[in-house]
């Protein structure tokens, strides 16, 4: 018997909806291609005992009431996947040479915060942290699903964020005239979006930034428990999750997609799938390809020819007795930069590959949580992330795999030299393990194209209303990810019900 869903991918946004309509009683079926569902949230263990996330680090909005909380507890799974709140009085710790900040849960405290290191532009900092805290209530009223009535009674906040529409942080930066230690300080989370400020949407900006005030998060048992949640929902309501299944080829007639044909990847049978309706969690513009984009409408078309976000470089270790809270870690992340323009740091790494003054972030998982050890009681894990070009890495892999590895030695290299010298002196003499990650790695073990850490890069281009959405003009057939919906934990999480919502009539989504 065919399933009520067939779905193409396991990310996390398939993962939500999945679990929602199995709860619901519909048949869900979703085919994956790697060993692992989670997508960039599947967990990993290298050398038998350590085990690391692919890509999630902290997430939001997993407060009471809001998205995260929402669907778990429709799931009945709010009191088993629980969350580690980062410490409020600094979440987030930024360091450039000559400033410290660290981001507070209180927006009026990050004002006072930021008006003691530069007296000289309070009255500006003021009015811009007066804009973002007002365009974050406005972009509450703007997302789906919109109630007008909401929108007219709050007509004073959707106006200061429809007045940003097509604007960069940079532009609001250099709207208030922020200096430019403060706007680095202020900006310092751009590895969260891979993007500087004179590229990054000012919305992605203010939706990423307020939302880890209000609360950032890790999971209590880690992210494999939060995977293995959702995915042990779909199962105990007969629904299956089948790994290593790789679809190549989408069933197509008469406008309505009826199937797919997949190889499995240990057997190299080649079987085919149908579903009722299929959602596809793989990456819209190459499934769309993979029909024939002259299937879909011109609409869908336009909104399929977007620019894949930039890729990541990712370095795993683990240090031996050494307790890195002695060291000014915790619970919170470190962003680090040794160039005071964001904007110039990242073309030095991103355009020139030149990672001699690199601008990075680190972060503690085993710090965050007691519950679960990823590795042993004498070690710690330590993870260090930077933006990287694939184009790059591609041509040097495929030319000198050994100047690729050179290359992601010298990476690494240098962001230990910062490390070494300005917070653990003797850091290389405890690492014990480490491995790193490229662009081509995300492509290989995440499947994602061109090595994309977000789907669509988060432009103002490509953040605006008229983005992709679960919409693709052919019957029975959806899209739910990253570039039709948005990326990061929280996002897909709001991605995955929104579709549920919009599929069933079944409201669980509020403006949170």
């Amino acid at each position: 018997m065919k399933p009520d869903y067939l779905i193409v991918g396991s990310g996390l946004s398939a993962l939500v909806f999945g679990a929602l309509m199995a709860h619901a009683g519909k048949k869900v079926h979703i085919l994956e291609a790697h060993e692992h569902a989670g997508g960039f949230g599947h967990t990993f263990t290298l050398s038998k005992d350590y085990t690391f996330n692919a890509q999630l680090h902290y997430v939001w909005d997993c407060g009471e009431g809001h998205t995260v909380n929402r669907v778990l507890k429709k799931l009945g799974l709010d009191q088993t996947v629980t969350f580690e709140r980062y410490d409020p009085q600094g979440f987030d710790h930024m360091r450039m040479p000559g400033y410290k900040l660290d981001i507070p849960s209180d927006l009026q405290e990050l004002l006072r915060r930021l008006m003691d290191l530069f007296p000289e532009a309070g009255d500006r900092l003021s009015r811009f942290i007066h804009d973002v805290d007002k365009t974050r209530e406005g972009l509450k009223y703007l997302s789906p699903p919109i109630q007008p009535l909401e929108v007219l009674q709050h007509g004073g906040e959707v106006f200061c964020a429809i007045q940003y529409l097509n604007s960069t942080l940079q532009d609001v930066f250099d709207k208030f005239k922020l200096p430019l230690p403060a706007q680095t300080l202020l900006a310092l989370q751009w590895p969260d979006f891979l993007l500087p400020p004179q590229q990054l949407s000012f919305y992605a900006w203010v939706l990423l930034f307020r939302g880890y005030q209000e609360g950032a998060f890790y999971p209590t048992q880690h992210f494999e428990h939060v995977i293995d949640s959702l995915v042990q929902v779909i199962e105990e309501h007969d629904g299956k999750v089948l790994l290593n299944q790789e679809v190549t080829k989408f069933c197509v007639t008469a406008q309505t997609v009826t199937g797919v044909e997949a190889i499995d990847r240990i057997t190299h049978e080649t079987r085919e799938f149908s579903g009722d309706t299929v959602i596809c969690n793989m990456d819209p513009k190459k499934a769309a390809k993979m029909i024939g984009i002259s299937q879909f409408s011109k609409t869908v078309q336009r909104k399929l020819n977007y620019e894949y976000s930039p890729s990541n470089y990712m370095a795993y270790c683990v240090v031996k007795d050494l307790d890195l809270r002695d060291y000014g870690f915790g619970k919170w992340n470190v962003f680090h930069t040794e160039h005071p323009d964001l904007n110039e740091a990242f073309a030095q790494m991103y355009e020139h590959h030149d990672y001699s003054k690199p601008s990075f972030a680190i972060t503690t998982p085993t710090l965050l949580s007691d519950s679960v050890r990823d590795c042993p009681p004498d070690c710690q894990i330590v993870e260090f992330l930077t933006v990287a070009n694939y184009a790059y890495f591609h041509q040097l892999r495929q030319e000198s795999p050994k100047a690729y590895r050179l290359k992601k030695q010298e990476i690494f290299d240098s962001i230990l030299d910062v490390v070494e010298a300005h917070y653990v002196p003797n850091f290389r003499k405890h690492l014990v393990f480490h491995v790193t990650g490229s662009p081509t790695t995300n492509e290989r073990f995440c499947w994602c194209p061109q090595g994309n850490s977000y789907g669509s890069s988060l432009t103002p281009q490509q953040m605006t209303l008229g983005r992709l959405n679960h919409h693709t003009s052919l019957r029975n057939f959806y899209f739910c990810n990253a570039s039709s919906g948005y990326p990061g934990f929280a996002p897909t999480f709001w991605t995955g019900a929104l579709l549920y919502q919009n599929l069933s009539g079944d409201v669980i989504l509020g403006n949170s």
